[in-house]
């Protein structure tokens, strides 16, 4: 099938060994790449109930058919294993440039089982991999690790290079650690920086000059010109060039739905110092993009005032901001950066850390803890944040996750999370299309996996109305998740409508694909990650949303009833083809010859 390679690395760590394998050929037409193949390696090869740092948990990454090529937003790349964070499926996605160095390396996939015995690094090259000691790359920050991964292991003239790393949250397997890489591309949640730690993995090293053979280059050729055309003139491109993701402070505020104070309220009385603008006025602030995008979502910042002067990081994205200026109450723009590049150089999830630190915050006032931990106080945080990567003290209980964290203090009726995952900025008793996608999301509550806090926000659908809502919704998840499948970026997804993803996946791969099939497609890998979840412990009651959220109400009066998410559940089930408990029928067990 074009688009694909047709083959897998299988690296086994504890024997430091490798093999080359084929693709079944059905597969590609089944499930397509990236999530689609990532999920079926996992569910075939992870053994029932394997423990999240056991050698035998499968760690897979996957770049889609788009990626190398002139498809904008394909430069990114998926990873696949057990959650350590939540214990069910865990799927993670970063973009920047280094996806195509993976990609050049020439295989779908790479699949890493065992552990080594001593810390290690792996060079993937189109002819099978190498292993080295990592010496002195253990222990390093994430950026430095990334620039030493490269000085030593890459080799000149063998094509695109990069490197992918863990900091020293990963190698101490902190739930939610983080696999980074281009610096401030992060695949951030739900704990795969941690599995690589348990692993003894340091870092990989893509190097290669392969390519990906699209059916029709002319096709996909007009499709990036037209598109690229287009975009000059769509507002929605323009908002995330001139303001990248903060701009949703402002709109997140002024809705009511921004979680303050651990989810205690709905908006911050000083979100304006946080703001998009805040950031563009008070720092110098560039446009930057991965590659093969004309977004430019990103902001490359630089601090020029106060005790960070000087410090440069990409970002904060909102969804940072939220995490530690709505969640712990900070209302200096640079102190969020300062803790955005803290947790960027240990290898922490921001959003996981937010929540963790507002939740010890509430421990700490409670009486629970003794650590002076409190709102507003930026170098609290920062000091929190260190124990956590380094299990030290209180940090060693967050370190192991919410749930945990939660029970240890006798908190589980604040903790917010689902299913151990913590919720997105988008409180959903004010969007409650995004409380059906924390509920139900695969990974836990990721406002990603359908990223309906658009339609919501946006006014195409009532964020209040719950009747008929599951409709819109599955439309939405089925085509994002052939998004992850290509793989595309999420901010793509008004430009890349079921029509243009047709013809996308016509061109990439040869598939004489209708909407009809490509949506056959996503209902197969949301079964196949269903029946991954169910056989790891998956109960209907999992598909909920934290009783704090439907027992308090916000100051505005937002407000969500069980009721309501027992309808919107009940309706999504059905659409999904899955019986009243969130099980996959029998008939859809079998995918297609």
């Amino acid at each position: 099938m074009h688009g694909f390679y047709g083959r897998i690395l299988v690296v086994d760590l504890s024997r430091q060994r490798y093999v080359h394998e084929s693709v079944d050929e059905n597969v590609p037409a089944a499930f397509l790449g990236g999530k689609g193949l990532g999920s079926a390696l996992l569910a075939e090869r992870n053994p029932a109930g394997v423990d999240p740092f056991s050698p035998d948990n499968h760690l897979v990454f996957a770049t889609g058919p788009a990626c190398g090529t002139m498809v904008w937003g394909g430069s990114r790349y998926g990873v696949f294993t057990k959650s350590p964070q939540t214990g069910f499926y865990s799927e993670s996605y970063a973009g920047g440039r280094v996806p195509e160095a993976m990609d050049a390396a020439g295989y779908d996939a790479l699949v890493v089982t065992g552990r080594a015995p001593t810390p290690v690094v792996l060079v993937v090259r189109p002819e099978g991999a190498a292993f080295h000691k990592a010496g002195s790359l253990w222990g390093m920050d994430t950026y430095r690790a990334q620039d030493a991964a490269l000085e030593r292991f890459a080799r000149q003239g063998h094509g695109k290079s990069g490197a992918v790393v863990i900091g020293p949250a990963g190698e101490n397997q902190v739930c939610f650690s983080v696999i980074e890489n281009d610096y401030w591309r992060s695949a951030g949640r739900t704990g795969a920086g941690a599995v690589m730690g348990s692993k003894n993995l340091k870092a990989i090293v893509f190097q290669g000059n392969r390519r990906r053979q699209p059916a029709d280059t002319r096709a996909i050729k007009t499709l990036a010109v037209a598109l690229s055309s287009t975009s000059r003139t769509n507002a929605q491109v323009a908002a995330y060039r001139t303001k990248g993701t903060p701009m949703m402070v402002e709109v997140m505020n002024r809705a009511g739905g921004f979680p303050t104070r651990y989810w205690r309220e709905g908006s911050f009385e000083a979100w304006r110092q946080i703001s998009a603008e805040a950031l563009h006025t008070r720092c110098r602030v560039t446009p930057k993009t991965c590659a093969k995008c004309f977004i430019a979502c990103g902001r490359l910042t630089t601090v020029e005032k106060g005790r960070h002067t000087g410090l440069r990081i990409e970002g904060p994205e909102y969804e940072t901001i939220y995490a530690f200026g709505g969640l712990c109450a900070i209302e200096s723009i640079e102190e969020i950066i300062y803790l955005n590049d803290l947790c960027d150089r240990l290898g922490m999830d921001t959003i996981t850390a937010g929540n963790l630190c507002g939740l010890a915050i509430e421990a700490a006032r409670r009486g629970r803890i003794d650590d002076e931990v409190d709102y507003g106080r930026p170098e609290l945080v920062a000091s929190l944040l260190k124990k956590i990567a380094f299990r030290q003290g209180v940090g060693d209980v967050l370190a192991r996750g919410i749930r945990v964290a939660a029970r240890h203090w006798n908190l589980e009726d604040i903790a917010v999370h689902v299913k151990g995952l913590e919720p997105a900025g988008y409180d959903p008793r004010v969007l409650k299309g995004v409380g059906l996608g924390y509920a139900t999301s695969d990974r836990g509550a990721c406002h990603l996996r359908a990223t309906f806090y658009k339609p919501e926000l946006s006014g195409m659908i009532d964020p209040q109305a719950t009747e008929g809502k599951a409709t819109l919704f599955v439309d939405y998840e089925d085509r994002l998740t052939l998004f992850d499948t290509l793989i595309l970026c999420r901010f793509y997804r008004d430009l890349y409508p079921w029509e243009t993803l047709c013809e996308l996946v016509n061109a990439l791969t040869g598939l004489k694909a209708d909407e009809g099939i490509l949506r056959s497609v996503s209902s197969r890998i949301a079964d196949t990650v269903r029946r991954f979840n169910t056989q790891e412990g998956l109960r209907p009651e999992d598909d909920r949303l934290p009783e704090r959220l439907y027992r308090e109400s916000l100051k505005t009066g937002h407000h969500i009833e069980k009721a309501e998410m027992r309808r919107m559940i009940q309706e999504y089930y059905r659409l999904r083809g899955w019986d009243e408990h969130g099980r996959v029928r029998p008939r859809n067990t079998t995918p297609p010859a």
